[in-house]
């Protein structure tokens, strides 16, 4: 009986992965039963949406002689991704932005010029062993009554305005350091290891040259400037392949006078995203880059909360652009915005669709000077909000202008890292969406806009997505007989 109960409990506890039937895991012959493996329910994200897998026909599908477009739309397919159902606010920008701050003390705290607190970064786990060095985010900064040395620490992220004597954060110093495993370039076959794997055409000789790759990394020079570089070399291992970023994470509040000549915008490089009440706006003044630091920065920010060593989940990231217009358009080939029909505003009570410039000389007809507050309009059909207006939208995507015959029809994406040393042209990025201070055409779901990846507009935002992890169940025949 003892026996038998111990054959029970090991047919129980190898269930997870294998069928104790005859075949299974540990037996040693029979029929194959396959093996499983663990899986799990994705909850959904916070302040996202999802978008299922599905197929639409992207770009303009009608000729329009009076803005010179030509009909370019293609059939596509993506899979399903969550979005963040509105666009990402001032209120949850400067939660990076102080996130950094606040990493940027904890250094300096651990510091020995700072007084050296070691509770600030760990060093060793519990049982004394060495681990990478990282900052401890359970000791909590000494805001009220610090010492000297903390005082110190905590004010060296501050300067006082030489005009008007206010004390502010030093944006220069906010810079956000991260590293991209480029999963792509290191599946290439091109590109691997080992050489006899790089070609399988037998008739073809063992390739013998060593592949040559190109990886960014950056560092900050004794001035405290930003230095980015690509490197090319030889592939010498799997580290080739992970690039080193490092970004100044502050939006260009200037933004607001910089885009508009001879415009009293003042107030809103002030107060636009330091006052509370803009907090529920989208924020503006954010290049490409800083996009993509915030997306890495979300990511790791989801794992620490999870707590546990060696989870994965998939990365928050921007959206690619075809990504981007089949949310907006929910899917549907005749919808040229993110609502039915080709008129921004209700037929019969007139009210607006969407956030942008009515009329020459007139953004107040829709109730808005500038931006307006986050979900202030009706969402598209796949519940996601200002996908047309508002503020215009990164995408992962680099643009060219034969783009739409470079990209796969499968999960299309053309992406190209620019280096520091590239032609300017090379470093454009596609926008969509269009917005506040766009015209009604220019906020169509269907056409493609671009802007280069380092500068920061007022009226360019984004949203992130996230791949969901899900299976899809299909369709079985019923066989005849």
């Amino acid at each position: 009986m003892k026996k038998a109960n111990q054959i029970l409990f090991s047919c129980i506890t190898a269930a997870a992965l294998a069928s104790c039937a005859a075949g299974g895991q540990g037996s040693a012959g029979g029929e194959v039963t396959g093996v499983g493996g663990s899986s799990w329910a994705e909850p959904t994200p916070y302040g996202m949406v999802l978008v299922d897998r599905g197929s639409m026909k992207v770009g303009v599908g009608k000729p329009d002689s009076v803005w010179n477009l030509q009909a370019n739309a293609r059939g596509i397919s993506v899979d399903g991704f969550w979005m963040d159902e509105t666009e990402i606010t001032n209120g949850k920008y400067k939660q990076f932005v102080l996130w950094v701050r606040d990493s940027i003390i904890r250094e300096r705290l651990a510091d020995p010029a700072y007084g050296g607190n070691e509770d600030f970064k760990i060093e060793e786990d519990r049982e004394g062993n060495p681990v990478t060095p990282h900052l401890n985010w359970n000791k909590a900064i000494p805001w009220r009554n610090p010492n000297e040395d903390e005082l110190r620490a905590i004010e060296s992220v501050y300067k006082t305005n030489p005009i008007t004597g206010v004390r502010e954060l030093d944006a220069d110093q906010l810079n956000y350091r991260y590293e991209v495993y480029n999963h792509t370039e290191a599946a290439r076959r091109r590109n691997r290891l080992d050489p006899k794997r790089r070609e399988y055409n037998t008739d073809r000789p063992t390739p013998t040259t060593v592949p040559t790759i190109s990886k960014d990394t950056a560092y900050i020079n004794d001035e405290g400037e930003i230095i980015r570089q690509t490197i090319s070399r030889p592939l010498s291992g799997e580290y080739d392949f992970l690039n080193t970023y490092i970004v100044n994470v502050y939006p260009d509040t200037t933004a607001w006078v910089n885009d508009f000549e001879n415009a009293y915008n003042e107030p809103y490089v002030r107060m636009y995203f330091s006052h509370g009440g803009y907090s529920d706006y989208p924020v503006v003044g954010v290049s490409w880059e800083q996009a993509n630091a915030f997306a890495n920065w979300r990511t790791d920010f989801l794992k620490r909360s999870l707590g546990k060593e060696g989870v994965y989940i998939e990365p928050y990231r921007l959206p690619t652009e075809a990504e981007w217009e089949y949310a907006a358009r929910a899917g549907v080939d005749e919808n040229m915005y993110p609502w039915d029909g080709d008129l921004t505003m209700s037929d019969d009570k007139g009210c607006f669709y969407a956030n942008f410039k009515p009329m020459e000389g007139n953004y107040v007809k829709d109730g808005h000077v500038i931006t307006s507050r986050v979900g202030t309009y009706a969402p598209n059909d796949f519940g996601l909000y200002d996908m047309a207006g508002n503020v215009s939208e990164w995408t992962s995507t680099a643009f060219t202008e034969s783009v739409g015959k470079l990209t796969s029809d499968l999960n299309p994406e053309y992406r190209y890292n620019a280096a520091e040393e590239d032609p300017y042209k090379m470093k454009r990025k596609i926008i969509r969406g269009g917005s506040w201070k766009d015209v009604a055409h220019n906020v169509r779901s269907d056409l493609r806009m671009w802007e280069y990846q380092n500068e920061q507009r007022s009226y360019i935002g984004f949203r992130c997505v996230r791949t969901q992890i899900g299976f899809a169940k299909g369709q079985k025949q019923n066989k005849k007989r």
